[in-house]
């Protein structure tokens, strides 16, 4: 299977890089870094959602333009996963905030996984999971089109150029997002009680994906200025 050269140059050329940004200093691998007790990070864990998920709740009643604000917040137990959280929906599209055994131990406070967590329950509450499913789709329409009108019949590779129509457009908006859920986290965590600014102290042990092509986040630097300037204005 083979992709036009042309073909190839329009999806390169649909993606702009973001501006260097320099990394933060004296990162510590999360994966060296010292972890709670399983006990200790369960219990910050209850506390913080006893905290933040009230407000996460009312700000996505207020402004949100998702439907569904009753969120379910569940710890995925399994042993052989990376430190990782992630926000996802169910079958009746109800918000579910997974956060892995790993990443409750490598938190060091509860104003850590209260950011963390009010940053996934923020890309709900900016429908970001709805957004990118539909610019997903766009982008696979649209190149899968443009292949066609190109000269390309093959199905299997009209299949593969719409699927790299998807996920080139699913990704261009990517770092956008994390940046807006970074923005509305630090003000869901303040609101609950907590230091935004000492919780987003995550981004100097997480791996810095720095300027990736393609890439998912910003450089964490990028992020942990964004966090400042909001609570700045709070």
């Amino acid at each position: 299977m083979r992709f036009s050269p042309i073909l190839f140059v329009l999806i390169i050329g649909a993606c702009t890089p973001v501006q260097d940004t320099t990394p933060l200093p004296d990162a510590e691998p999360l994966a060296s870094a010292p972890q709670l007790s399983v006990s200790q990070a369960r219990a910050n864990f209850r506390a913080a959602i006893r905290r933040v998920e009230p407000v996460a709740e009312r700000i996505c009643r207020e402004e949100s333009i998702e439907e569904n604000c009753n969120f379910r917040i569940v710890i995925d137990e399994r042993p052989d996963l990376p430190a990782n959280a992630y926000q996802t929906l169910d079958a009746n599209r109800r918000p579910i905030l997974v956060f892995t055994v790993p990443m409750l131990r490598a938190v060091r406070n509860e104003d850590e996984i209260a950011f963390v967590l009010a940053h996934e329950a923020a890309h709900h509450i900016e429908g970001h999971y709805a957004r990118q499913e539909r610019t997903a789709a766009a982008g696979a329409a649209l190149l899968g089109s443009l292949a066609a009108s190109l000269g390309t019949t093959d199905p299997e590779a009209l299949e593969a150029a719409a699927q790299v129509g998807g996920a080139v457009a699913a990704r261009s908006y990517s770092k956008a997002y994390e940046l807006e859920a970074d923005a509305l986290g630090t003000r869901i965590a303040a609101e609950a009680g907590y230091d935004p600014l000492k919780g987003a102290q995550f981004f100097y042990r997480i791996p810095d994906p720095g300027n990736v092509f393609l890439g998912t986040h910003p450089p964490n630097a990028e992020r942990l200025q964004k966090v400042q300037e909001v609570a700045a204005g709070l």
